[in-house]
């Protein structure tokens, strides 16, 4: 009864008129679909550690709930169809790098240049095939995981004219709700602190999407409290760090009920604003307001250097192999 529960609220199994998979269409139904009342959804979903009461892919759960919801509400529109993509599980930046722990149980990341080549690919598959609205359904708090994906969908705008959004790349977007917050006791918060990653809000959204992935341990949960992205800084380079920030303990699925609904409910009436004309390219973007930091820049400049330096050892490698 339990997993038939579960089901139900995941929206498994279900079917709505307007949302389509592109992996089940053939080359005569994508072909038919009308272009300019095609909205093609791209969900992902970086694989990431999230410490021992959450799983790796606890960003994809919820992208993937929010690109299903996303696509009902463009489905419903007459005339109109999402075109959903599988889920891309991957991205840069995991939150281990902000202590420099590079190699973490649980993150399975690619270079950011991955990020922005896999998604400025498929810009171009889609722009070159004449479709116009495409959203990116990734959240993840990565600066340059972040900003990849607004280059690739700059990119598309300029190339092809149309409009690619990186939805959850956006402050307004990102800063819309506070449902979660307000459910959450005085004391919960003051215990959560500064928290920008597995704190008492993620923890609560996946007691809330996926309940049976969040062991009951979680009451027994250390508390990590910070009060600025140095602090946490410090905290992450401990040996003993556990991978999360905050005070899970205080997670509950009332609170990431709350705060999912909110989101989602602000997201979807965003995008639909955006397909009504809106264009949202001159907003402010989470990338640029993290950077304003120095201990987040910081973190970025010693990532992005490794990154670099893992690029240059592959190419050595694949170049010491060449034929002549």
């Amino acid at each position: 009864m339990r997993s038939f529960a579960i089901l139900l609220l995941l929206g498994a199994g279900t079917a709505h008129a307007g949302v389509l998979k592109v992996a089940e269409l053939n080359t005569s139904q994508i072909r038919e679909l009308d272009r300019e009342r095609t909205a093609v959804i791209l969900p992902g979903g970086i694989l990431e550690e999230h410490g021992p009461y959450l799983p790796s892919y606890a960003d994809g759960f919820a992208n993937e709930r929010i690109a299903a919801d996303l696509a009902e509400a463009i489905g419903a529109r007459s005339g109109w169809n999402a075109l959903v993509f599988p889920p891309i599980p991957l991205g840069s930046g995991g939150a281990n790098e902000i202590g420099g722990q590079y190699v973490f149980p649980g993150s399975y990341t690619v270079r950011s240049s991955t990020v922005r080549a896999i998604f400025m690919d498929l810009a171009t598959e889609l722009g070159e095939q004449g479709f116009k609205w495409v959203f990116v359904v990734h959240g993840h708090g990565s600066p340059h995981h972040n900003r990849a994906l607004d280059d690739a969908c700059d990119f598309f705008h300029a190339t092809y004219g149309g409009q690619m959004v990186h939805l959850l790349g956006l402050m307004e977007v990102v800063g819309c709700c506070d449902a979660g917050r307000r459910t959450a006791t005085p004391e919960a918060l003051r215990e959560d602190g500064f928290t920008v990653h597995a704190g008492a809000g993620e923890h609560s959204a996946l007691m809330f999407l996926r309940p049976d992935l969040v062991p009951g341990t979680i009451r027994r949960a250390q508390t990590f409290t910070g009060s600025s992205f140095a602090d946490l800084v410090t905290r992450a380079r401990r040996p003993d760090w556990p991978g999360y920030f905050g005070a899970p303990r205080h997670a509950s699925a009332a609170r990431g009920a709350a705060q999912y609904a909110q989101q989602s409910a602000f997201l979807k009436a965003f995008a639909l604003k955006v397909l009504d004309g809106h264009d949202p390219r001159g907003g402010a973007h989470l990338a640029d307001k993290m950077l304003e930091d120095p201990a987040i820049a910081k973190v970025v400049e010693d990532s992005l250097a490794r990154e670099a330096a893992q690029g240059a050892r592959q190419q050595q490698w694949l170049k010491s192999r060449a034929k002549p």
